[in-house]
């Protein structure tokens, strides 16, 4: 702070000046004397208006007792001396000031002209590479030295595949000369692409820590700013950081913010977003080689960057950072419950397997969650009651047992979540029912929770028609109670339509379009594609693709009515059930639809 300080002080200085200077420019333009004419002061001496003069040369000045100070021009007037001591003016007589024509044009103009001096020089710091001067074109990145990263990856689980093509990394830095003597060269970049919470920035601080070498970490929007050539500044300031620290990582997270593709969106796109991004491929690929610097950067949305920033030269490899699946989270829940006092029924398989799709940043939230709550129950372990506690909030929101329902509905939500889970039972390929609650939670009445018994990675069309029945078995049974409709079943439209929708225009199960992606990409303006792009289907196919998802979901709505009708009995039990408990586990809810219904599996 204080080098800074002292680095900038000779433009606060003038800065400074510049202030006074015009200060004083507006309180001598507000000193200067009237000007009257010769003819007008001699009158004014007349009235008696004026008591005392003063003499310069042709010039004189005085002051009106009534309208204040003024000035006028003497002509040949010998008897002006005598006129005024007659009528008792008091005289004094001064030199004229040598130079008055340049005093006054140097007093006009020279505030003026200091005032365009330093804009020139101010904006010309701004947009080239001496804006440092005024620390706008310095970068604003995080570093942290080799020996401070304590993260290795024993602290990454969960995604072994990308941690194993990232230990290449690790050996080039740790020993260059391994690759170099075979002729090798490692990559330049590293584009690591994942949904968020995945461990993109984790797994770059792990390089790090392993490496035991600097890491500047940096966000895409740290670049850009307001003035124009900051961002371009920014990034030149950024690789001179790593060259000087070398061997070092360079982590630059959510690239996308600084790397989409150049003209794109509406206006053609931002000049000063491209001007960055340009000198970020000069830099990652231009006459200069960066020798043990590497780029690492984090994206969630790989489809919006410029196709030059991920050819090979730049960002050579790119890294998928998947979902980890059930081996996964439970190596992460270990990580993360490590800190926590386990109790001896915690079962981290059990507790995997029940959170399919959850991220490490999920996993984590858990862990923490159920620590907290196990806190607040004063409790001296973590008990696995805990760990279901934090799942249905994490996944169903927090319970609002303040909100208060009429009896009537709570008995619609009650056939209405008895319907999901009596749909569900009753079709293999649905994945079985693990709790089911009129409970309000977040923004829902209430809620069915269904759990996979083993990951998925692809469905066919057979079980999302049977996912999408079970969606609709809500309002089927709210219609076949009581006859009527209502707005609780607004998020089972909505889901249901977009599953059909990507059925037909995505997947291409739809005998009548046959095997076609017709998929409409028309939203993606804002997200680097351009307003004016080639609609992917015709008119008449999208009216086409209108009534067949229209049918489709018509048909699920009538399969699920007709399964709802068949075993109406055990649909009214389960409803009561739900009424009387208000929740209900998956293992009640198979014994009692076994009650009823014993031909339902």
């Amino acid at each position: 702070m204080v080098n800074s300080f002292f680095k900038n002080i000779g433009i606060w200085l003038v800065i400074g000046f510049v202030i006074v200077v015009l200060f004083n420019f507006m309180g001598n333009q507000s000193a200067v004397d009237r000007a009257i004419t010769f003819s007008d002061f001699l009158n004014q001496v007349e009235k008696g208006n004026i008591n005392e003069v003063i003499i310069r040369g042709d010039e004189i000045h005085g002051i009106n007792q009534e309208s204040g100070t003024f000035q006028t021009t003497v002509p040949e007037y010998p008897q002006l001396i005598d006129f005024l001591e007659k009528h008792g003016i008091g005289i004094t007589v001064e030199s004229p000031a040598k130079g008055n024509i340049f005093f006054a044009i140097l007093n006009s103009w020279l505030p003026m002209l200091l005032i365009i001096g330093i804009w020139i020089i101010f904006m010309r710091q701004l947009q080239g590479g001496s804006n440092k001067t005024l620390g706008f074109g310095k970068i604003r990145a995080r570093t942290t030295e080799g020996h401070e990263n304590e993260i290795t990856f024993k602290d990454v689980a969960g995604i072994d595949e990308a941690r194993e093509e990232l230990s290449e990394i690790v050996e080039f830095l740790s020993d260059p000369q391994k690759f170099e003597k075979l002729g090798g060269e490692i990559p330049r970049g590293v584009l690591l692409v994942g949904n968020p919470g995945t461990g993109k920035t984790l797994l770059a601080k792990a390089i790090a820590g392993e490496a035991e070498v600097p890491f500047f970490s940096i966000s895409g929007s740290d670049f850009v700013e307001m003035f124009v050539g900051v961002g371009a500044s920014r990034v030149r300031d950024l690789f001179e950081q790593g060259k000087k620290a070398a061997p070092c990582i360079i982590f630059i997270d959510e690239i996308d913010a600084v790397g989409r593709s150049r003209g794109a969106g509406l206006g053609g796109g931002n000049d000063e977003r491209e001007q960055t991004l340009n000198q970020l491929l000069v830099e990652m690929d231009g006459f200069d080689t960066n020798n043990g610097v590497i780029i690492v950067a984090a994206t969630n949305r790989p489809d919006v960057l410029d196709p030059a920033l991920l050819r090979p030269g730049r960002f050579d490899r790119h890294i998928n950072v998947p979902l980890p699946d059930i081996n996964g989270r439970e190596a992460i829940l270990k990580v993360h419950t490590q800190p926590i006092q386990l109790g001896e029924e915690v079962d981290l398989r059990v507790i995997a397997r029940g959170t399919p799709g959850f991220t490490g940043a999920d996993l984590a939230n858990l862990a923490n969650e159920a620590a907290l709550w196990a806190a607040r129950k004063d409790k001296s372990v973590v008990e696995l009651s805990d760990f279901e506690y934090a799942k249905d909030k994490v996944l169903m929101g927090t319970e609002r047992k303040s909100l208060l329902i009429s009896d009537e509905e709570k008995e619609t939500t009650a056939y209405h979540e008895a319907g999901h889970a009596l749909i569900a039972a009753s079709i293999p390929e649905v994945d079985p029912v693990h709790k089911v609650t009129i409970i309000p939670r977040g923004r829902a009445l209430g809620l069915t929770q269904l759990l996979p018994l083993e990951d998925r990675h692809s469905y066919t069309k057979k079980g999302l028609l049977g996912h999408i029945a079970m969606t609709m078995g809500g309002r089927a049974a709210e219609h076949l109670i009581f006859n009527r409709f209502t707005t609780g079943a607004s998020d089972d439209l909505r889901k249901a339509t977009d599953l059909a929708r990507k059925m037909i225009c995505q997947w291409g199960m739809n005998e009548k379009l046959g095997p076609l992606a017709c998929a409409d990409n028309g939203d993606q303006t804002f997200l680097g594609r351009d307003l004016l792009m080639h609609k992917s289907v015709s008119d008449e196919t999208a009216q086409i693709v209108d009534l067949e998802v229209k049918e489709l979901i018509t048909t699920c709505y009538t399969r699920a009515k007709e399964i709802l009708e068949m075993h109406r009995q055990a649909l009214e039990y389960l409803a009561k059930l739900l009424i009387e408990k208000e929740t209900v586990d998956g293992e009640e809810v198979a014994q009692a639809i076994k009650k009823f219904s014993p031909m339902i599996n």
